[in-house]
């Protein structure tokens, strides 16, 4: 089975815990108490997904996405 990797952006909430995206699967995501629960609540989700692409003959989009921090004068 081929392994692929997606970008994962995790948000705080602002009532506890954390919520994520993922910018290349519209609509993915998940959420969790912790960071890491979040995490795997979304691998989850994005093996849920795929499979639910495959099913429907659909292809697998592969990341685009470039993420990168900059630092600026605030």
């Amino acid at each position: 089975m081929k392994e692929v990797e997606y970008t994962i952006i995790i948000h705080p909430d602002e009532t506890g815990g954390f919520w994520t995206e993922v910018p290349a699967l519209p609509g993915c995501g998940s959420q969790g108490e912790s960071m890491e629960e979040a995490v795997a609540m979304t691998k989850d989700a994005i093996e849920c997904y795929l499979a639910s692409l495959k099913k429907h003959g659909e292809p697998i989009p592969e990341e685009r996405d470039i993420v990168l921090k900059v630092s600026v004068a605030a």
